[in-house]
């Protein structure tokens, strides 16, 4: 009976340790692994919401500036003037460039609201009140056109936190790309649209990560003011 008691006795303190010891050591293993794996997951997720929102930004500029257009359609006093359409664009410097121009890109989204499809939309950077150091692009829309063609409308952002917003002009009389472009100045490109343009957005990478960059070039599908049938 004495050795079958020294047989069947329970473990000691030390052996109740270490299997506590190697069962941390496993336990913490195991969750390295699996938080690296969450890490990896939710970065990658980030970078995809990056590049999503930079292609849906490039994509969006492409299609509402390459609807771009003039109309010369005005009442000969410009004191009867109710709406004004333009491309005026600037080279701002370190902040980024800006673009304001009429447009027949504005989408309804109600149906059969009785709305139009032109519109005045701007790009520009504006930076954020709320972050040191961080720079958005930012969309303005105003429907219907006024007589204020740089000013008022709703303003949305379209991408945050970028590095760069950067504009070019190809000028169909000289063929060269320009910065800045003016239809309203008769020094600048009165009554004229650039033949292309070329966009380059760049967007802050994902904590240490490289920048994001897009860059495409297409043209201005209406180049000529629209007169309606009277005489230039």
């Amino acid at each position: 009976m004495r050795r079958l008691r020294r047989g069947s006795r329970g473990m000691t303190l030390l052996e109740v340790v270490v299997a506590v010891a190697v069962m941390a050591m496993i336990s913490l293993l195991l969750y390295g692994a699996f938080d690296a794996l969450s890490r990896g997951k939710r970065g990658e997720a980030a970078r995809a919401d990056r590049s999503r929102q930079g292609r849906e930004a490039m994509a969006r500029i492409t299609r509402e500036m390459g609807s771009a257009y003039l109309s010369l359609h005005n009442p000969l006093l410009p004191s009867l003037y109710t709406r004004r359409t333009v491309f005026v664009a600037e080279h701002t410097g370190s902040d980024g460039d800006r673009v304001d121009f009429a447009t027949f890109a504005h989408r309804r989204l109600q149906r059969d609201v009785p709305e139009s499809d032109q519109a005045e939309i701007g790009y520009f950077v504006s930076r954020d009140p709320n972050v040191t150091g961080k720079l958005d692009l930012v969309r303005r829309e105003q429907t219907p056109i006024d007589i204020e063609p740089r000013q008022g409308g709703v303003t949305n952002v379209v991408a945050e936190d970028i590095e760069s917003f950067e504009l070019k002009y190809l000028d169909p009389i000289t063929g060269q790309w320009i910065d800045t472009w003016d239809s309203t100045n008769q020094t600048g490109q009165l009554n004229r649209m650039p033949l292309q343009v070329k966009v380059t957005l760049v967007l802050k990478g994902i904590k240490d990560g490289p920048p994001l960059r897009f860059q495409t070039k297409f043209s201005i599908l209406i180049r000529d003011p629209l007169t309606f049938g009277q005489p230039r």
